[in-house]
């Protein structure tokens, strides 16, 4: 839990998605984001947490369906969903928030 309050301290911008190996939508959810991070490269860091294996991270923030994406700003949460969504609409989300 430390190092993951570290990143989010750390990085500027922090996309996280909560996941699980057997859930259909959160695997074609990962190609897509390796688009978003290669279309913002640095100034987007993004940490796939598995919820089965960090269960009770999943528990501290509520996560109660997978995917579920969470992005932080400077250490504080700005935006969250759950479920699928195109590159196109986690690029319009994302954008705004860059520096």
């Amino acid at each position: 839990m430390a190092n993951f309050n570290e990143i989010i301290q750390k990085n500027n911008l922090v996309l996280i998605d909560f996941s699980a190996e057997w859930c259909g939508p959160c695997q074609t959810l990962a190609p897509i984001l390796k688009e978003v991070k290669q279309h913002f490269g640095e100034q987007l860091s993004i940490i796939k947490i598995d919820v089965d294996k960090n269960q009770a991270l999943a528990r501290n923030f509520g996560i109660q369906g997978v995917p579920t994406l969470i992005l932080y700003k400077g250490g504080q949460q700005i935006w969250r969903q759950s479920g699928l969504l195109p590159k196109s609409e986690l690029v319009r989300i994302i954008s705004p928030h860059l520096d």
